[in-house]
């Protein structure tokens, strides 16, 4: 067998398993595999912030169902690296982040940016380790890519170092492959108790959270729903699962991200079956009345899952497509005869009745507003992403969404400044797609200079910003308190001038004051950046102290007045 440098054979092992990008900024103590990506097949994008390659990979991996990589040096690398390992950890995404490390030798001593990233890392990561012995090189970097795919997914991180990556072993990457992941398949006993509490009920609702997405499970819920007749809510990060146009599309449940139709639907419903669903506490809200008398099937990968927030009447381990494909079979087998068409109407009705106005044309321009322009604008094809605050709240409430990996929020974690790196790993992952950002003016700051890579490298995208000039969820938060302190973040005439930022990493933008220019500057950005290959920003002033609908429990939410037009 050939003598190679260990980190040729790492990187032998990342092509094959289908990384064709990566993120990330050398650094001494990574620079031998540096060395080994040089000339080689996976494209490198070199970031300003190593959080801001953890979100890139986060966002890649989002888009296609792959593993993303991240890569750093030593020491502050990798502690950056924590936020996106916890973002990736919290949302189930799979990722390798790598580390360089300072010599083996020396890390009691206390050397130059020597610091136990894989016990630091631990907490938000599925595995981490230190590869301590060169020829375990590829045989980690196999594991740590069937560990990152397998069950509920999520990040690994990987420290090398330096004298290890210069070693050299035996390799033969002609007669090597990727370690098998193994199926998680359902109990059908269980499955066909979950037919029967099915049948048994008269208001059902499925729900479909972001396990149906790592588990390509969205046809098979979309052909359950329509063989059943049986309605289906999405949870945040299920959105995109089931298309919202659908007669059977009941909305959202939820204290922030909901509609109050969806809120409704649910508060009526008898039974949910829950497909990959952790049951968040924004979603949920109060227990007691989230559970109230209905009967909930929880579905999910992880076991550990079931019973976490509440015990279900029936939980079922097993991976949301195979579960669904045995219900469906059961269901057809049984010829299971369902009449839930007072039920659907029902939800029907709510839909039509107990919605929110988006028809505003006041100035300053008013959030729903501008949500309802995107609608008009963007097709089922474009991707969305979008983050933390009022903005995003404003997003799940009133944009829609058709199809799977199409809208990626950071959903648990809610890091701010995730969408612009996230933005730049969706449109590497999807060179020919449109990808919009969805920001808010506070969190833009937080990784604003990763537009210098989308500059570099001709990653072009629209950021839409809603700019209240505020901390506006915490100013929302802060309103029980009675007071409104170190939230305000306004300055001069209008806060910081995000255009001129913007055009200082190499975009371009254009503020917006009255609703009656938005379409049009949407317009004009989306030209733009195809034209100039660049970022575009799209700062849109909105009034400065509006809430989102919000509560403590989906049965007393609080709802803003508001009236069109006013």
């Amino acid at each position: 067998m050939p003598t190679v440098p260990a980190m040729q054979a790492v990187v032998d092992v990342l092509e094959s398993e289908g990384v064709d990008v990566s993120f990330g900024c050398p650094g001494a103590a990574i620079l031998p595999l540096y060395a080994a990506m040089e000339h080689r097949d996976i494209r490198h994008l070199i970031v300003r912030h190593e959080e801001g390659a953890t979100h890139m990979a986060d966002g890649w991996a989002r888009t296609n169902g792959k593993v993303g990589v991240a890569i750093g040096t030593s020491g502050p690398a990798g502690t950056n690296m924590i936020t996106g390992l916890y973002t990736a950890h919290a949302d189930s995404i799979p990722m390798v982040c790598i580390t360089g490390q300072a010599v083996s030798s020396k890390l009691h001593q206390e050397a130059f940016q020597a610091v136990d990233i894989v016990e630091i890392a631990k907490p938000v990561t599925k595995w981490s380790v230190q590869v301590k012995e060169a020829a375990q090189a590829p045989w980690i970097f196999r594991e740590a890519f069937r560990i990152a795919k397998s069950g509920r997914p999520g990040p690994v991180l990987i420290d090398l170092p330096l004298d290890v990556q210069k070693q050299e072993i035996e390799w033969d990457p002609a007669i090597d492959a990727p370690l098998p992941v193994k199926a998680v398949e359902p109990h059908l006993p269980r499955v066909e108790k979950a037919l029967d509490m099915l049948l048994e009920a008269e208001r059902p609702l499925i729900l479909a959270g972001g396990g149906v997405i790592t588990g390509e499970a969205h046809e098979q819920v979309r052909e359950l729903a329509e063989l059943l007749g049986i309605p289906v809510q999405v949870t945040l990060m299920g959105k995109g699962t089931f298309p919202e146009d659908h007669e059977l599309f009941a909305g959202m449940t939820g204290i922030q991200t909901s509609q109050r139709y969806g809120n409704e639907s649910f508060l009526r419903s008898d039974l949910v079956l829950a497909l990959g669903s952790r049951f968040g506490d924004r979603h949920t809200g109060a227990l007691d009345v989230y559970r109230g008398q209905r009967r909930f099937i929880h579905v999910d990968i992880e076991p550990t899952q079931l019973g976490k927030v509440f015990g279900p009447d029936l939980g079922i381990v097993s991976d949301t497509r195979l579960f669904l494909d045995a219900l469906l079979d059961a269901a057809r087998r049984r010829a299971a005869d369902t009449d839930y068409g007072t039920w659907v109407r029902e939800v029907g009705e709510l839909k039509t009745t107990l919605t929110r106005p988006d028809d505003y044309d006041s100035v300053p321009i008013k959030a729903p507003r501008v949500f309802r322009d995107i609608n008009a604008v963007f097709g089922p094809e474009t991707y969305f992403v979008t983050a933390i605050g009022l903005y995003q709240i404003w997003s799940g409430q009133f944009q829609t969404t058709h199809r799977p990996r199409h809208y990626q929020v950071c959903g648990q974690a809610g890091p701010l400044g995730w969408e612009i790196p996230a933005a730049i790993g969706v449109k590497s992952a999807e060179p020919d797609a449109e990808v919009v950002a969805v920001v808010g003016d506070y969190g833009f700051q937080f990784l604003v200079e990763e537009l210098a890579v989308a500059a570099q490298y001709d990653v072009p995208f629209v950021i839409i910003m809603l700019n209240n000039e505020y901390l506006g969820l915490i100013r929302q938060a802060e309103l029980e308190y009675s007071m409104n302190t170190e939230v305000d973040i306004h300055h001069d005439e209008y806060g910081t001038d995000n255009v001129k930022v913007a055009e200082a990493f190499g975009g371009s933008g254009r503020r917006v004051f009255d609703p009656a220019d938005l379409t049009e500057t949407i317009e004009w950005a989306r030209k733009e950046a195809v034209a100039t290959s660049r970022p575009v920003l799209v700062e849109v002033m909105i009034e400065r102290e509006a809430n989102t609908p919000r509560g403590a429990s989906i049965d007393a939410m609080i709802e803003p007045e508001a009236v069109p037009n006013a």
